[in-house]
């Protein structure tokens, strides 16, 4: 397997750093630093949009691989939603993935969580789980409203 040419410390810095490097791995088609950003863990978990669960680096690894033959993927970051605390981030995104059709350009909207933790080498993706959406209905709220 060849050496990564980026090492996770270098994009550890905050879980945005991570995930602006998992974004701009897959917009480049470059699986070791797509790879650098996920924890060494062995229940890191991913889910494609219509997939199933892939748990382990290997099963993720793989299916990057995969997706990624064809080149690079555009995917932009529309809206992100974030819950935070001193050791773990839960980003919602909703994500436009640009694909070339027959009729030609064409937009796919996926919603997608990204989570992560901070581990002892630093902030690191654990789990990247996408479901296929819409633009116009891709987020709901309704004015706040106390719990308790």
């Amino acid at each position: 397997m060849p050496k990564p040419r980026y090492r996770p410390a270098e994009m550890a810095a905050s879980p945005d750093d991570v995930e602006a490097a998992f974004y701009e791995a897959l917009h480049a088609g470059d699986i070791e630093q797509l790879m650098a950003c996920w924890a060494d863990e062995d229940d890191i978990v991913c889910v494609h949009p219509a997939g199933s669960r892939l748990v382990g680096a290997a099963a993720i690894r793989s299916s990057f691989e995969s997706m990624l033959t064809g080149g690079r993927i555009r995917v932009t970051v529309e809206r992100t939603r974030k819950v935070e605390s001193l050791s773990a981030s839960v980003h919602s995104v909703l994500e436009r993935v640009d694909v070339q059709t027959a009729e030609g350009p064409q937009h796919a909207w996926v919603v997608a969580t990204n989570v992560f933790l901070k581990t002892a080498h630093g902030w690191r993706l654990v789990a990247h789980h996408a479901s296929p959406g819409r633009a116009e209905v891709a987020e709901a709220t309704v004015p706040g409203q106390l719990l308790h």
